[in-house]
């Protein structure tokens, strides 16, 4: 096996891997159950599909990005995002710390549109790979602000 698909499965099992572990561990549960939510929050079942398609992007996005340059500014903000994507789960659901989920959540935005920004030029397929995540996460900031209100 060369080292590039190596380095694509490892990108893989830790993202995927990584975030269904985070998500199987900080389950919404009763407590999230029992909070008011507006009426635009989708339905439980489709987080896990989202996020594990959006899992798979986030990885191909970055493992272009270390084949062209293994580290460096644009490294170090896929990795931010990430970090702050994992961060996010038990942050909400299990410390029930809801603002400061929010702060995480908008924090993650900014870096997803930063890599946006960075590799527009550099790798345009890279960037595109984000825009789902972008959308995705940016409804999911506005569903967080909603969440907190309403509590």
């Amino acid at each position: 096996m060369n080292r590039s698909i190596l380095h694509l499965l490892v990108l893989l099992v830790l993202v995927v891997g990584g975030g269904w572990i985070i998500g199987a561990s900080n389950l919404p549960g009763a407590w999230y159950g029992s909070l008011n939510k507006p009426p635009f929050t989708p339905p439980n079942w489709l987080f896990p599909i989202a996020w594990t398609v959006i899992y798979i992007l986030v990885a191909i996005a970055g493992w272009r990005t270390y084949e062209r340059v293994e580290s460096g500014a644009v490294m170090q903000v896929w990795w931010g995002q990430l970090v702050l994507n994992f961060a996010w789960s038990p942050v909400f659901f299990t410390a029930h710390l809801m603002w400061l989920a929010l702060v995480i959540i908008v924090s993650m935005f900014v870096l997803i549109m930063a890599f946006i920004v960075m590799q527009w030029r550099e790798d345009r397929i890279a960037a595109l790979l984000f825009v789902p995540y972008a959308c995705w996460v940016g409804f999911a900031s506005v569903l967080n602000l909603a969440v907190n209100v309403l509590n």
